[in-house]
């Protein structure tokens, strides 16, 4: 069998899917994160392509190393181009070998994968009415922007804002869900001790990206601050990355992006070193139905896997879900917090190609808000 094809696609309301052909007539579907260089992912993706075509797509680990392997390594635009090409061979092998790419990587590990739900928007408001509707439908678990704005250091009324608002949770729902927190990167480290603390009777499920990432020193303060979990990872893009939060010890729960990190299997080289510290896992992938599909193979097979982002009626998906590109849309079927392992071959995802073209052709234009604090200053979105 040999690659005979790429093509790449960029669909509303924010994804970029790849599909890779082959000379028998199996194909493989990928997905890319289009950020705000989504004009700089597709034509990289077209470029990177050129360089697969004609290989045999079941040398995945070869291919992988070639592509990731050049003299710059990673990074988001990279990162996310090898991921999706990767995701889309495992796809091709799946389906060649009428398996589940889980099979191919050791078997299930589980039955079923609980999932969270987002509520609150970006700038987080209603969250109690949101969290509630969560529960009705029977999810067990919800995550939030904690806040708005924040400066390095700012008043403690927001503060109090983001306290409230979780608190709101707490009373109308009570203990019957977990609250996962996103501070987003938008905290400061003098604020995110003040922050965190006062979030401390509350109980969350963790805090997530308490400071950015490249303020991973910040991690071990904060840790030894609060006894909340504390989770990072979505913007990290390899096993090399993550390697000095393993050693540091301060992380308890990682959160890589099938479709940043370097794709499925570089996703469960990460979580198996996660688990040889005795670190969780709660991947991250809040973009469309490809990327999903991809990391619940890696789940089904990771045991340190403890729950599962999804992002039905996230905030960013105006216009379209994830459902509108699916065939068999019963692989996303959620019951009392949960979605079952995949079972169908390869990704186990029938993509509606002919919607995919045409949402295609009406071109995307993604960009990332763009915030600043009250004296004019950049705020982290």
């Amino acid at each position: 069998m040999k690659i005979t094809g790429v093509n790449v696609f960029e669909v509303k309301p924010r994804w970029i899917f790849c599909k890779v052909e082959t000379d028998e007539g199996i194909s493989g579907w990928g997905e890319l994160v289009s950020g705000t260089k989504t004009r700089a992912v597709v034509e990289g993706a077209k470029e990177l392509s050129q360089r697969i075509l004609g290989r045999n797509p079941f040398e995945i680990e070869r291919i992988w190393q070639e592509l990731h392997r050049s003299f710059f390594r990673g990074g988001p635009i990279n990162g996310t181009i090898v991921s999706g090409l990767e995701m889309a061979l495992w796809d091709i092998k799946g389906k060649a070998f009428g398996v589940p790419v889980w099979e191919l990587l050791g078997g299930k590990a589980r039955d079923r994968v609980r999932v969270y739900s987002w509520i609150g928007g970006d700038r987080p408001s209603d969250v109690a009415d949101g969290a509630m509707d969560r529960l009705q439908k029977g999810f067990r678990a919800v995550k939030m922007n904690a806040s708005e704005e924040l400066h390095y250091v700012d008043t403690y009324d927001k503060v109090k804002q983001v306290v409230d608002r979780v608190s709101s949770i707490r009373e109308a729902c009570g203990s019957d869900i977990e609250i996962g927190i996103d501070f987003h990167g938008r905290v400061h480290k003098p604020m995110a001790k003040v922050l965190a603390h006062a979030l401390v009777p509350y109980h969350p499920m963790f805090i997530e990206e308490p400071v950015l990432p490249e303020n991973w020193e910040s991690f071990d303060h904060i840790a030894r601050e609060v006894p909340i979990p504390i989770a990072t990872g979505e913007r990290l893009y390899s096993r090399w990355d993550f390697k000095h939060l393993f050693t540091q010890g301060s992380i308890d729960i990682i959160q890589p992006d099938v479709s940043l990190c370097g794709g499925i299997l570089e996703m469960r080289k990460i979580l198996a070193m996660a688990e040889a510290f005795d670190i969780a896992a709660a991947p991250h992938a809040p973009y469309g139905p490809i990327a999903l599909a991809a990391t619940l193979q890696v789940d089904a097979c990771s045991p340190n896997v403890f729950i599962q982002e999804q992002s039905f009626g996230i905030h960013y998906n105006q216009g379209f879900d994830l459902l509108d590109f699916v065939e068999n849309k019963e692989i996303f079927q959620y019951s009392d917090g949960y979605v079952a392992v995949p079972t169908e071959p390869g990704l186990g995802l029938h993509v509606d190609e002919e919607k995919v073209r045409a949402v295609s052709a009406e071109n995307l234009v993604w960009t990332n808000p763009s915030w600043k604090n009250y004296d004019g200053t950049i705020a982290e979105w």
